[in-house]
This record gives C-alpha cells, sequence and structure tokens, in this order.
C-alpha cells in the first residue's frame, strides 16, 4: 500500500542566496558522533550532538537544543549508518533522502497497512528541499563517494525478516534505506522552520538480521569521509 504523494506538503524551503552560517548534526550514538567529529576536523560550523535511538527520543533531544539555540543554526543534519535495501543502496554505500519517511506510523488492518496520512491524522513524509539536495549530492560526489538518492525509512523496529523488508517495500517502493532517528529529527527541524538534511553509510542490507554480514567499521569510515565535505553545503 503507497503513500499519498498528493498529501505531502512538509517542506522548508531553501534558497541559495540565502547565507547557511551554521549547522546541528545530530547522530544516533557516540561512535557514529565520534566519526562525525573526525571527519569535520574541529571545523566551527557545525555542533555534533547525540540524538538517542528511535525517533522519540530524536525529536525530544533535537527541539530542546533547537529551542535553546536562539536562532543559532540554519541547517539541521540527521548522520548515521543504517541499512540500504538490496538493489537500492549497497554495503559501503552512501544515502541521501530526499524523503524522509515515518514508514510504521498508522495501523494494521485486516487488508494491509494504512498509514497516518491515509488515516488523515497528519503526515509521515517530510520531503528535503530539491537544491538543498542538489548541493549536497553534487558535494558528495566531487569527493568521489558511492552515493544513491532515495527516500528513508524511520523505523521503531530495526528489520530482522525478509517479510518485513517485503512489508516496507511495498508501502514505499523507492525506499533507499532504513534507520531509526532521521523523522524525529526532520520533525524537530520542520517545527522550528529550519531546513533538514539525512545522510546515511549503509552497514548493512536490509532484510534477514545477520550481524556477521554488517560492516559497522567501513560504515563509520565512509561516514568520516562524508563528513569532511559535508559543510562545503554551508558556502
Amino acid at each position: 500500500m503507497n503513500f499519498n504523494h498528493g498529501q505531502i506538503k512538509n517542506i522548508v524551503n531553501y534558497d541559495q542566496a540565502d547565507k547557511i552560517r551554521r549547522a546541528l548534526i545530530m547522530t544516533a550514538v557516540p561512535a557514529e558522533r565520534e566519526a562525525v567529529l573526525r571527519g569535520l576536523k574541529n571545523d566551527r560550523r557545525a555542533d555534533v550532538m547525540l540524538a538517542g535511538v528511535g525517533p522519540v527520543s530524536a525529536a525530544v533531544k533535537t527541539v530542546k537544543i533547537l529551542s535553546a539555540a536562539n536562532d543559532k543554526y540554519d541547517l539541521v543534519v540527521c548522520l548515521g549508518i543504517g541499512g540500504g535495501f538490496p538493489g537500492k543502496a549497497e554495503v559501503g554505500s552512501l544515502v541521501a533522502a530526499n524523503e524522509i519517511i515515518a514508514a510504521d506510523l498508522g495501523v494494521e488492518t485486516s487488508v494491509g497497512f494504512s498509514s497516518l496520512d491515509e488515516l488523515g491524522f497528519g503526515c509521515t513524509r517530510i520531503r528535503v528541499e530539491a537544491s538543498l539536495l542538489k548541493d549536497l549530492q553534487e558535494t558528495l560526489l566531487a569527493a568521489n563517494l558511492p552515493l544513491q538518492i532515495g527516500p528513508v525509512l524511520t523505523v521503531s523496529t530495526v528489520t530482522g525478516t525478509v517479510e518485513s523488508a517485503a512489508a516496507l517495500v511495498g508501502r514505499v517502493p523507492e525506499a533507499a534505506a532504513e534507520a531509526m532517528e532521521g523523522y524525529g529529527v526532520a520533525l524537530a527541524a520542520r517545527e522550528l522552520g529550519l531546513p533538514i538534511l539525512e545522510l546515511r553509510a549503509v552497514s548493512n542490507l536490509v532484510g534477514p538480521r545477520d550481524r556477521a554480514s554488517w560492516r559497522i567499521k567501513e560504515a563509520l569510515e565512509v561516514l568520516e569521509a562524508a563528513s569532511s565535505v559535508l559543510l562545503e553545503v554551508l558556502a
């Protein structure tokens, strides 16, 4: 069951003529934060904070930081590792979100899943502004980093079976990656009127849970490399 694109209006405008001075970067866990900090090399244009694991923690902590920042930030970025959907994003690649989707926010019915959108209770998709995404894409490709563009799904339970993976692809056929914090960070940014980016380094494929096949070290290295050029979008 697909989401209704016509209902999506949650997008913060970004104008290249507007000067973005400073970014708030949110990561879920310390290992991600440390990789990002290594890449940034003490660049003073960004603060890197911990969001915690899951969309609720991410939303609460991000909005708390932004509310206390007194208009300090011009951009919010959710950075971390995640799972890539087979055939869409391979292990060791990067996925930049064009949409950040709360993929399991809704209800199960006898005929399948219904999203919050379809129920008429809200919106589960937050789109990334096209010109900001284009800047990020050009920056990463110029650095010869492997990049895919596509929706990144936010889930509260990491996918661990073929059946669960198939259900997500059924809802969002174009999905490129899965993680746990993006929608929470994006929702907080939207509430404060700030543009959002989400970038994931793929450590594993979405599907049966096989920790032995995960490549977390390699994904963190790709995340570090991406972080080393990320703030060129602030130029």
